[in-house]
């Protein structure tokens, strides 16, 4: 797919012949109107803050507070709040599997956390990790007596990943639905290339997908004391008793050799994604191996049990051997890809779409990047999918995006020159009303 290039120069001369012409204003108003819609704001990156320690995910909880929470690949999640120091919220080193601590990979650690609706009254979130087996898990985890402080004690496991032989593709997002309340968490297919174990395109795998549970069903129902007991719930061999449900509209509830908690499938790493906080669209920056790296899109009202193609397919060209190279039932092309190559870059950030009230020019964009290049896009449906490439970047590598409470929108960078010299920065617009 090719990025549209806009003809600034024929609409302004199509409006100055309307105007010329001495036709209604009605009718020139509503031409500049379209020419200021079609025009891509010009971005600028305001520093938030800094001396994170590889900063990977970005979020906000949603509770009057107005405070970012700010993940930390070794374990950690600092908090910060405008002209105030940062604040760590939550210190699990000593179980996580990172880069730093625990002999892990490059992709393993704590990778991202979510927090419930109406946060402000439970007292709870869920972060997604790499546990010491190199195993991912979902958990649970509770504030203590300072309501700026979780407590690691208060771990309750959730969901257990199975992660057996590679340390890569781990996916690792987690978002609850804008619209259903339900938690989405991103897998990632179980690593090393060309997904080995075919984990992506098997229903009954949970690698490779996006899953969807409903966590929220049973706290009305928790048993104090000791022990806390969820009913129902579904039991695991893989783990102790999983606390969630199914929700009744999933589509792969009821069928035979597929895992009932699966969305959507047919991923290769899908990093980052996320929904409009307006319209509950479902964005997806997936991976790609060596040729192509894809926005997958899901429309609010879907269904579910869309498949994005991989590993039949790398974007919408074919990856295996041509015997093999079948379009899957139901499948879903990107709506977006782009070719590796340095200018553009080598595996993709999956970001959000602008839904705040100070840069009005971003409304309705959804802007992602690149690791490996840094640059940043614009993508929206005009009529059409259309893109523009930034030329200017933050001259960083761009780990993650998140969305503050307001709308406004965030971006993770690093810098392996030194792990201390994590930031983030608000991403901006030169116009604002």
């Amino acid at each position: 797919m090719q990025l549209r290039k806009s003809s600034k120069r024929v609409r302004t001369l199509v409006i100055s012949l309307i105007l010329a012409c001495g036709l209604p204003w009605v009718a020139s108003n509503q031409a500049l109107v379209q020419a200021q819609v079609d025009a891509w704001p010009t971005l600028t990156f305001t520093p938030v803050t800094t001396n994170l320690h590889m900063p990977v995910h970005v979020t906000h909880a949603g509770d009057g507070s107005g405070r970012l929470f700010i993940v930390e690949q070794r374990g950690t999640i600092q908090s910060h709040q405008q002209a105030q120091p940062l604040k760590l919220f939550l210190d699990i080193t000593d179980r996580v599997r990172s880069p730093f601590f625990n002999n892990g990979g490059f992709e393993e650690g704590l990778l991202s956390v979510a927090f419930p609706p109406g946060y402000a009254s439970k007292g709870y979130f869920y972060v997604y990790y790499t546990n010491l087996n190199g195993d991912n898990q979902v958990s649970r985890f509770h504030i203590s007596a300072n309501p700026d402080v979780a407590d690691p004690a208060s771990e309750e496991l959730i969901l257990y990943l199975a992660h057996p032989t590679y340390t890569n593709h781990n996916g690792g997002q987690l978002m609850f639905g804008p619209k259903d309340g339900f938690l989405y968490i991103a897998t990632g297919d179980g690593g090393f290339a060309g997904d080995p174990f075919e984990n992506a395109q098997n229903p009954a795998s949970l690698m490779g997908k996006i899953l969807r549970i409903d966590v929220e069903m049973a706290r009305s129902s928790q048993v104090t004391g000791p022990y806390q007991i969820f009913l129902p719930h579904i039991a695991s061999a893989n783990a102790n008793p999983m606390m969630y449900e199914i929700p009744a509209s999933n589509p792969f509830l009821g069928v035979s050799d597929a895992r009932p908690e699966v969305w959507a499938l047919g991923l290769r790493n899908p990093w980052r994604f996320s929904f409009d906080r307006q319209t509950g669209d479902l964005f997806i920056g997936d991976v790609g191996q060596n040729e192509w790296e894809e926005v997958d899109f899901q429309p609010a009202n879907s269904p579910g049990a869309e498949n994005y193609g991989w590993d039949n397919l790398e974007g919408n060209q074919c990856f295996e051997p041509p015997t093999g190279c079948t379009t899957p039932d139901n499948y879903s092309p990107p709506v977006y890809q782009y070719l590796h190559s340095p200018s553009t870059g080598t595996a993709i950030t999956g970001g959000y779409v602008y839904r705040g009230t100070i840069f009005t020019n971003m409304q309705g964009i959804y802007f992602f990047s690149d690791y490996g290049s840094g640059r940043i896009w614009g993508l929206r449906n005009n009529g059409g999918w259309e893109a523009n490439l930034y030329s200017d970047n933050v001259g960083r590598r761009i780990t993650s995006f998140g969305e503050g409470e307001d709308g406004n929108l965030y971006f993770t960078t690093v810098d392996y020159s030194s792990v201390e010299t994590g930031r983030v920065y608000q991403l901006g617009s030169t116009l604002a009303p």
